[in-house]
This record gives structure tokens, sequence and C-alpha cells, in this order.
């Protein structure tokens, strides 16, 4: 209800008792003659009321100085006040009072009593003063300025009704017009007060001119703004500003605030995760942003993804390291068989990390062929160090944004997959595996390893800046273990960074023993078959495992299995419980016709074949080598997909058997009436590498001399010139190749015998080594014939471990 004016005779004839009841008002001034609605449901505001109602229907109505206390002392309230008189009175069911009341009479409080339900204020009266007739100039000139502000003020579009203005157009008391002026001007408390406690008419007009004068030019620079403004306005500012208006109708409601309780989450977050600094100040200029912003904008939309990912992020939780090398010891050989010393460098490793906890460890980088489980050691580490596990698999990956993340510019930006890991985790120092890291590829969008190079540099990590964050993140304390297959592919600055640990393929008898303690107990619990439903004896293992599997790890092995204890599944859902014994026949029936046959050698001695030893990803193989020399020109011609080393390997065996055609029996114009074709079977698959240099020397010694190759010899290295023999790499994979496929005696190069420490002694024992210096040593052992004895073969004998010799490849399709 807009105040309004009291006629004078109403107010003029009452007489005021000398004690009033006090009823305090909150942000509220009343001004005499004017009529306002009142709320009241403070206790104390009633029993006031209801002793007002008692009495004389009077009541003084005083503001208080603070508005959020709610039961005022009588120091917190005005000297000065206001006599009303109460006109109407409604009881709500809630139990509040609405009320309407007229001001009577500026009052002065002499003193406050506070006994009893309400506070009752001795009051003096203050008189009014006269207006002299006729006025001075000066209070005519303020009467007329207070009139046309107020005239102003309306047509600037403050809301003030005409019947205000219609009797401020005919009031001539100066004094009662700055009470209606000021009453309908919506002043702050402090302000109001200050008019009502301004007596002098003169003084309390100059006042309300201050204060309309100011209104004006307020009003005035709000209506320019807006005039500017209506023609800018688009549909998302005209939702922006009916939704402040909502929001500001909401607090007057008392109803939440999404966004503030948004924001004040974000901001609880940082402070409970002890954000570094930097990262803090980020945070902290985003979310003012967001404070500002539409909240239906898409930019508050990226805000609030950014905000997400910031106070998501484990800034500074780490989880407590389990350093217990006997607990560690017991969790690695209940996952791991064998891999004595895989498991004795982690072991060094978790020491160290005992004794300088604060020391930067290297880099373990396990290298190996598919399924010899290098991605399960880091899972081990992980559970022995009481770590989360991070496993990211980097094959294929092209992007760089991939690891370093997109920035917020672009659509659809995120973090890099390092960041969304160290989220998935929950904790800064999680054991993080790279998978495959000889398999990242590069393009125009940049290239990956090159940017893991700072993640994996104890130097740098520590403050690794992500483009979508745009803040540093320190990975320093991240345990980091990389993956892969081979070294070939990865660049060598990558390489460089890392602590090399190679991992070789199993032996038939480490996978018989595997599959007894992990393989068959897994997946017969995975299959859902009771306890001694299935049993595999070692003649059924090895049938599955060299008939239905070749490969260095035990992937394929681990199917298989699983795919016999599925059929036997069958059985039992069919009712048929009876236990089954999976041997070498019952292997066949429950998976059908083998897929591999066994490598086999060359079954007789032969001239112009000789058996080789290669090195795959996946593990050993054998390299059957032919030759045969027909009528020509003396032309070389080489088939069965060789890559560019390994023809280079035959042109040097050609050169070296042609420089000793003399010594080796060769007829003198042999070559030059001759045409050599060597062939390598399986044409449909790529070869490449040094190591078949010896092979390839033996076969064309044969075809030349007319000279049988033992059948039961297999041999690998690299040849010069010079008839030297060079080291070669694989050697343990070769090794198991060969004895897979029955050879009895293996050639290798005389700086490889160290490298048999690699081999189970059990192995050792069950072939004969000879280790060759030169080609004659090799074609001593190799080639039979008269006139020449074979050079002494010894048994391998234990020996001290070497560095890694070059590598020789062969790729499978």
């Amino acid at each position: 209800m807009t105040p309004t004016e009291l006629t004078p005779a109403q107010g003029e004839t009452l007489v005021l008792p000398d004690f009033l009841p006090v009823l305090p008002l909150k942000d509220v001034v009343l001004f005499p003659y004017v009529i306002v609605p009142l709320s009241v449901s403070r206790d104390r505001s009633i029993a006031a009321v209801d002793a007002a109602l008692a009495e004389q229907r009077l009541l003084l109505l005083v503001a208080q100085r603070d508005a959020s206390v709610e039961e005022p002392k009588p120091e917190e309230l005005y000297g000065m006040g206001t006599a009303a008189a109460i006109m109407r009175m409604l009881k709500l069911p809630d139990g509040r009072i609405r009320l309407l009341v007229q001001g009577l009479s500026r009052v002065k409080i002499e003193s406050i009593l506070t006994d009893g339900p309400c506070l009752r204020a001795k009051v003096t009266r203050v008189a009014e003063p006269e207006t002299p007739v006729p006025s001075s100039e000066e209070i005519e000139a303020l009467v007329r300025s207070v009139k046309e502000q107020l005239e102003k003020t309306v047509n600037l579009g403050k809301p003030i009704s005409p019947e205000v203005m219609l009797v401020a157009g005919t009031l001539d008391d100066p004094a009662r017009l700055a009470d209606l002026a000021a009453s309908n001007l919506e002043l702050k408390a402090d302000e109001a007060q200050r008019i009502l406690e301004t007596v002098p008419a003169e003084e309390r007009l100059r006042a309300v001119v201050e204060i309309l004068g100011r209104e004006v030019r307020v009003l005035t620079v709000q209506q320019e703004i807006s005039g500017a403004a209506k023609s800018e306005i688009d549909k998302s500012q005209r939702e922006y500003f009916l939704r402040q208006q909502l929001k500001a109708i909401q607090q007057e409601l008392g109803e939440t605030d999404d966004v503030a309780e948004e924001i004040a989450a974000y901001r609880a977050k940082v402070v409970e995760k002890k954000v570094p600094e930097e990262a803090a100040q980020e945070i902290e200029k985003q979310i003012k942003r967001l404070e500002r912003g539409n909240p239906d904008s898409a930019e508050n939309a990226m805000l609030r993804t950014y905000l997400d990912w910031m106070t998501g992020l484990p800034w500074g939780i780490t989880s407590e390291d389990n350093l217990d090398l006997s607990r560690a010891r017991t969790i690695l050989d209940e996952d791991h068989y064998d891999l004595v010393k895989i498991k004795e460098r982690i072991i060094e490793f978790l020491a160290v990390r005992k004794l300088a906890p604060e020391s930067k460890g290297p880099i373990l980088c396990f290298v190996g062929p598919p399924g010899v489980g290098k991605t399960s050691l880091g899972r081990s580490i992980a559970r022995s160090l009481d770590r989360k596990f991070v496993r990211l698999s980097l094959g294929g990956v092209r992007d760089e944004a991939e690891i370093r993340g997109h920035r917020r510019t672009y659509v659809g930006a995120l973090p890099g997959r390092i960041v969304q890991g160290l989220q998935t985790a929950g904790t800064s120092n999680p054991v993080f595996v790279l998978d495959e890291v000889d398999k990242i590829g590069a393009d125009f969008r940049g290239d990956p390893s090159s940017a893991l190079l700072e993640v994996l540099d104890p130097e740098q990590n520590k403050a690794f800046r992500d483009h979508y964050l745009g803040v540093s993140y320190d990975l320093s304390k991240v345990l980091f273990i990389t993956t892969a297959n081979v070294l070939d592919t990865i660049q060598p600055a990558f390489v460089d960074r890392m602590e090399v640990i190679r991992l070789s393929g199993y032996t038939l008898e480490e996978k018989l023993s595997i599959a007894r303690r992990h393989l068959v107990p897994k997946q017969s619990k995975e299959n859902g078959l009771p306890d001694g439903a299935i049993a595999f004896t070692d003649d059924g293992l090895r049938k599955v495992i060299e008939s239905y599997t070749r490969e260095a790890g035990l992937r394929n092995l681990e199917r298989e299995i699983g795919s016999c204890c599925r059929k036997v599944a069958v059985r039992h859902a069919s009712q048929d419980t009876k236990k089954v014994k999976v041997d070498a026949k019952t292997a066949e029936k429950l998976l059908g016709i083998p897929r591999f046959r066994q490598d086999e050698a060359l079954s007789v001695d032969q001239v112009g074949a000789a058996t080789g030893l290669a090195w795959t990803a996946v593990g050993g193989d054998v390299l059957i080598i032919e030759a045969r020399a027909v009528p020509g020109k003396g032309r070389l011609q080489l088939t069965g997909q060789l890559g560019d080393v390994m023809k280079e390997s035959a042109q040097a065996a050609l050169t070296l058997a042609r420089s000793r055609a003399a010594e080796l029996g060769i007829p003198e114009k042999y070559f030059e009436t001759h045409d050599l074709h060597v062939h390598v079977p399986e044409g449909a698959i790529p070869k490449d590498g040094p190591s078949a240099g010896v092979t390839m020397a033996t076969v064309l010694v044969s075809i030349f001399g007319k000279r049988a190759v033992r059948r039961d010899v297999a041999m690998t290295g690299e040849i010069t010139l010079r008839g030297e023999v060079l080291p070669i790499g694989g050697v343990k994979e070769k090794v198991l190749a060969a004895r897979r496929a029955g050879i009895k005696t293996v050639i290798l190069p005389k700086a490889n015998e160290r490298d048999l420490e690699e081999i189970p002694e059990e192995l050792r024992k069950e072939l004969t080594f000879v280790f060759a210096k030169t080609v004659d040593d090799v074609l001593g052992a190799a080639l039979l014939g008269k006139g020449r004895k074979l050079p002494a073969r010894k048994k391998a004998a234990r020996a001290a471990p070497s560095a890694k010799p070059a590598v020789a490849r062969r790729t499978r399709k």
C-alpha cells in the first residue's frame, strides 16, 4: 500500500500518553501523517500491538540500527521515532498480524522499559515548526523545488501514486511536504532516519531537495542507458535480464539458486583439495566468468566442463605406499611364474623407493612378445605398492592432443589421456602403464611419442602442462611403466629415458607349469565348472600347446583351455556331471583338427637345403633356405619376399663363396656358366634381417661343392666378406624354435656364447651348441663330405650375461 497523507485535523486533536508500547521496525521509517501497512511476526512486537489495542491503539514505531537483529535491545534503537495509531488489524492463521497504521507525530525517546512482555518507552512529543505567514523567499523556493523535482521523478518513471502527487501539489506546509516527499522516495533506513530527526523545516527541505536531485540524476542516466541499449538487446540478453530478475525473486522467496550452489561447490573443492596457487587462481578466474555469464549460454557450458575437470583432479591426493618387500615377492610369485630376473629388478626398485622415497626412479620398459605378462607385471607392481592402477593403450595413437589435450577454444575439447587417467585413478601417484609404445604413429597432427618425452622425464614432468588445463600439474609422483614388443620403431630419445627389461618367450615346460598353476583353475572358474570337473594331463596340455598354439606368450593357450572348459560346461549344463580327463586324444576331440603342425627339420640330409633360425615379434621360428644352380650366365635370383638386408646377406654369401672357390673345390668357370636361385619358402610372409647370412653361405657352398647339409643342425649368424661370423639377437627365442623342430645341434656366433645364460638349464642339456667365429667353423659343423672333420662340439656352459646384440627380424603380416 502506498503511503498517503493524513489530514491535519486527525493529527492535531490527539493527545499522546507519556508511555507507549514500542514496535521496532526493520528497514522502515514512518513519517507523521503517513499511512503504511505493516506485517508483525516477532513475539515482543505482537505483545506491543496487543498492549496498544488494550489501551488507546497508540504505538511508538522506531527503526532498528541493525536490521539483522531479531530481538533488539534499547541501545540498538534510534533515539527518535513516530507515534502512530492503529487503524486496522488482521490476525493471520500462522500467528502473524497485519496492521494498517498512520503516523501522528515525531516523538523523542527519553527511556525504555524492558520489563514486561513488550518494550515500553517514555516519550516526549516533538512539536512541528510553525509555518511563517508570509513564508520567506528561501522557503518558498525550496517548496517549489521539491514539487518540481517530484514531478520530474514521476516523468522519469518513478512509481509515485497520483493521489500523493495531488496532495503534494496542494500542500503549503513545508515541513509536512518534506515528510511526504521523503516517505515516497524509498530511502535507506539511516537516510530516512536523518530526515525524521531533522526538525527545522528549512533544513528538512534542503535535505529532501538534495535527495530528490540525486534521484533525478540517477533516473536520467538510467533512462539514457535503457534508451541506448533497447535497440541492441537480443534474445540472449533479454533472457539474461529475466533470469537476473528471477534470481532476485527466488532470493526474496527463499528458494535455492542452483548456480550459486554450484559455484560454492567449486570453491569448496579448491579449499578441500589444497589446489596449488597457480591452479587456484585460474579456477577463481573462471568461476567469476561463470558468475557474470548467462547460465544457458554455450560459453558457460564450456566453463562448467573446465571447472569440473579442474576441481575433479586429485590435486595433492596421494595413496600411501606399502613397501613390504616380502609381501611384494609373494604377490609377484602369485601372479607370475619364473621371470626371476624381472622380479629381482622390481624388488630392487621397491627397495630403493623404501630407502629414498623422494628419489627419481627410472622409467621401466618391459619389452617382449605378446602374451608374456608385460601389462600384468605393472598390475602386480601396483598391487604390491597398494597404489591405483591405470592402463593407457597407445597403439595407433597419432594425435599429439591425445597426450597433451586440446586447447579450450575447440568444440568438444578435453584434457589429454594422461590427465584423464589421473582423474580416473583419483590419486596423484598411481602406477601408470603406457601400453604398446612401439605402435605409436605420427602424422600432420603431431608426434605423440615426442609429447611423451616430457611425461617420462623426471626433470620435466613435475611441471607438466596440459593444453586444456592451461596450468602445470606435477607428474613426478606417478610411477610410469611402458610396454613394447620391439624397440626398433621407438624414437632413440624415447628409449633413452627408460630402463629396458626384456621378457623372452616361455619354454614348453614353463607353459606346462603356468597352465597347471594358473590357466586351468582360472578358466575352470570363469566357465562355471565345479572343482574337479575337468583335469588336464601333461600329454593333454602338451598337445594343446604344440598343435593348437604357436606363440611365445600364453594368450592363445588360455583361449584353447577355455574352449575345452566351455565344451565340458555344456555337458554339465545337460546334467552330464561326469569328470572329464583331458589327455592328448581327448584334447583333439574337444578342439578339432590341429591348427599347426610341429616345425620339422629336414627329413634327410640334402644338398642345397639348410635350416636357419629366425626371430619374430611373437617368438622364434625355423627357416628353411633352398638353393639351386642351373645353366646360365652367372645371375643371382632371390625369392620369398626377402627384405633388403636379407638380399644383401645372400649377395655377401655369394661373394664370399666366389672368393674361396679354389679352397672349396669349385670349378674355375662355374660362376660364369650357372645361374643361382635362392628361395625361402612361405613366400607370402615378408622376411628380413642379417642373421640368415651363415645359412645362405652354407646352402651356396653346399650347391657349389655338392655336399649335403646335416638335417639335424640349425644355424644363425651374420657374415662378413672376410668370413667372420657376427653376433645376433633373439638367442633364446631361436633356440626354443630349434628345440620345437627337433633340432639336435645349434650353431651360434662365438660372441653369443654368453647369452646362453638366458636359456633354462634343462633346455641347454638337451641341445648341443657349436660356437662359430668364422664361416669355416659353420661349414665344418653343417656340411657332410670326405676330407673335412667336424669341429669339436660342446655342451653349453654357464656364461656371464652380455650386452644386447643387434636384432635380426622376421616379420609376419
